[in-house]
């Protein structure tokens, strides 16, 4: 068997390598591989820390505000939660393959604090190319001015996804910064009727290879009209006009919205599993 030291701290003279392992699963990892791809691997820049085991990077880890399990064996998660539990819970989630992210989860559960919530079973999905059913032509990326108009509406979504008021703590201070950073980079896109923000969805990692979608919601008012799916489609054709495979994952026993994702043409690659704290 295969020893494996303990987790290390990667820096950027590691970054090829790390490159490589991220693209060879691209889809997964986007989340992380947008950041390396314009950070590289120094803590600061990142907004987190790479942790890997084996001279090859038998396993990679990406540990921030989320902790993102990102291969490697059990023997090699085992050495990711080691080294998690000994600088202590730190992240507002563990995410990732379901494979990674539920093993990790063993080893963690009975040192950290009590999960608020798991979702094991978050079928990951990816479409290349266009949408199969006609994109929302009033689905457009949000302006800059217009960042007080579509905030509620992102609110709304975090508060009705997460389960909690993402404007908690600071009153809102780091959440509009974050969706305002969104919005800045054309990521952010909306269905607007009036001052109304009706459609929503993000744009919320972008890589050379990936868009993963994010945030999408619909108006309680407005839902069951199919805004969501053409809203959907009309983010996924902007993806496919930059070239990116578009991605999402979604909860399991969301079913309205797994088949809608479907009817646009999306397929699933793997399952993602999510710890919320």
């Amino acid at each position: 068997m295969l020893r494996l030291a303990g987790a290390r701290l990667l820096d950027d003279r590691d970054r090829a390598g790390v490159r490589a392992v991220l693209e060879s699963d691209p889809i997964a990892t986007c989340m992380v591989a947008a950041r390396v791809e314009v950070a590289g691997l120094d803590p600061w820049r990142l907004g987190g820390e790479l942790w890997a085991v084996g001279n090859r990077l038998d396993g990679l880890c990406f540990s921030g505000a989320n902790l993102v399990p990102l291969r490697g064996e059990r023997a090699a998660v085992r050495s990711f939660a080691e080294r998690a539990r000994r600088h202590g819970r730190s992240c507002s989630s563990l995410v990732g393959r379901a494979e990674l992210v539920l093993p990790m989860w063993d080893d963690l559960a009975s040192h950290w604090a009590p999960a608020r919530e798991v979702r094991a079973d978050q079928p990951l999905m990816a479409l290349a190319g266009r949408p199969a059913i006609a994109p929302d032509p009033y689905v457009r990326p949000v302006r800059p001015s217009e960042l007080d108009r579509y905030l509620p509406a992102a609110v709304a979504m975090f508060t009705e996804e997460v389960g909690i008021d993402p404007r908690a703590g600071d009153g809102g201070v780091g959440y509009r910064s974050r969706v305002a950073e969104l919005v800045a980079a054309g990521r952010a896109f909306a269905r607007f009727e009036g001052d109304e923000v009706v459609f929503k969805a993000e744009i919320g990692a972008l890589s050379s290879h990936v868009g993963q979608i994010q945030g999408v919601w619909v108006h309680p008012d407005r839902r069951g009209h199919g805004l969501g799916t053409a809203g959907t489609a009309a983010v996924v054709e902007r993806l496919a006009a930059m070239g990116r495979v578009s991605s999402l994952y979604v909860n399991g026993f969301n079913h309205v919205a797994r088949s809608a994702y479907k009817r646009i043409g999306f397929t699933q690659v793997g399952s993602f599993a999510t710890v919320l704290f």
